[in-house]
């Protein structure tokens, strides 16, 4: 058992800047020292380090993918901590180093059923660690469902809110919520005394009642420009809402489909860069081999990204994070911002403070690129992955 990894000879991207020639020293789960490769040679170390040369390569903050709702033939909807597990193995391969599991709106049975199998899964994974929970309804707009199933709705309900919420033995992180819902603000009250990061999405809302979520402290997005208000010069909408108020964050979804790429340059002339942060929405059949595609339920087919094949509405992505980080990375962003809202930025946005960044106290969770943007080694709680299989030393 060797006391410690020494990562030397890397460039790393510590959530801040770029730092080349530069090591990184790991002992147990945790980040304990980052320094320039000079140093190397004065620095004292325990015997049993074991070094690792990165030669080059690129060293950051492990993705985050905090809107997800499967992967590789396995999904939330199949209401089994294994699936989740199994998402948690295959996820690991994509340099995703932590995810929240994310539900759709369904019947009660149902979504307590797919709560509780996350609640069972979680401390179990052999790969991504589990965050929690992102419930992406019941309580959002009959008006705006993508292809969520509108016999899956509610109005607004405190009682069932509490009986997701104990469901879930705490672990519930985020929620997309539309704010115009009735009893909207006793709902986000509650939410934030649990501590639950609330996302408006799903959402026909007006400016104005947008700006009324803002108040009740309904400050991140899901999935920004996707099933919600669009912007117009007498009301600028949910869309608008985000280009106005600098305080508000997005997610964005970066296939080329979802959001057109030129749509991404603009909106990073408009918002600051920490305010945007990369979800895949992936579904159960991504990266899946085996025919047929099915997602909550419904079949669909693969064009880039996924559509129902009953009506060709688009379904959600077929994207894993890395492709989210090529994405960004080619259509002209630096690979430091792409990391940016793949890793620091959904950490701090969902209160994960040991997350995100390269620096001593912060959770060893980090991902090796060659300069192709290839995964080299998956780092999880400084456990040291490649290909998927754990290194031992």
């Amino acid at each position: 058992m060797v006391a410690g990894v020494c990562i030397h000879n890397a460039t790393v991207f510590n959530g801040y800047s770029m730092m080349r020639h530069c090591a990184v020293l790991i002992r147990q789960n945790k980040v304990v020292d980052v320094f320039n490769e000079e140093r190397l040679s004065h620095k004292k170390f325990k015997a049993d380090t074991y070094f690792i040369d990165a030669e080059g390569a690129y060293l950051a903050p492990g993705f985050i993918d905090t809107h997800i709702h499967g992967f590789a033939g396995y999904g939330t909807e199949d209401c089994r901590p294994q699936s989740i597990l199994k998402m948690s193995e295959h996820l690991l391969k994509y340099g995703v180093t932590s995810f929240i599991p994310t539900l759709y709106a369904a019947p009660r049975e149902q979504m307590l059923a797919s709560i509780k199998a996350v609640v069972k899964a979680i401390g179990c994974e052999k790969g991504a660690r589990i965050l929690g929970i992102h419930l992406e309804g019941p309580f959002i707009s009959p008006q705006r469902l993508g292809v969520q199933s509108a016999d899956s709705l509610s109005p607004v309900n405190l009682d069932l809110m509490e009986e997701l919420w104990n469901a879930s033995e705490g672990h519930i992180v985020n929620m997309t919520v539309a704010p115009e819902l009735k009893h909207m603000r006793e709902l986000a009250l509650y939410c934030l005394s649990k501590g639950i990061v609330l996302q408006a999405g799903h959402t026909n809302a007006t400016y104005e009642q947008m700006i009324e979520g803002m108040q009740a402290r309904i400050m991140h997005v899901t999935h920004l420009f996707n099933a919600m208000s669009r912007m117009h010069h007498r009301d600028p909408g949910a869309v608008g809402a985000v280009f106005i108020h600098p305080e508000l964050s997005c997610e964005i979804i970066a296939d080329g489909i979802h959001i057109n790429p030129e749509i991404i340059k603009f909106l990073l002339t408009c918002k600051s860069l920490d305010k945007v942060v990369l979800v895949t929405d992936a579904l159960k059949p991504t990266k899946q081999k085996k025919k047929p595609l099915i997602a909550n339920g419904e079949e669909v087919y693969l064009d880039q990204c996924f559509y129902r094949k009953s009506d060709n509405a688009i379904a959600g992505s077929a994207l894993s994070m890395l492709d989210s980080v090529r994405n960004i990375v080619s259509y002209g962003f630096h690979l430091e911002q792409a990391i940016h809202m793949a890793a620091t930025n959904p950490a701090r946005i969902m209160k994960q403070d040991h997350l995100g960044v390269i620096a001593p106290g912060y959770d060893a969770d980090l991902v090796m690129l060659d300069e192709k943007l290839n995964v080299i080694y998956t780092i999880i709680q400084g456990k040291i992955f490649h290909k998927g299989k754990e290194i031992s030393f």
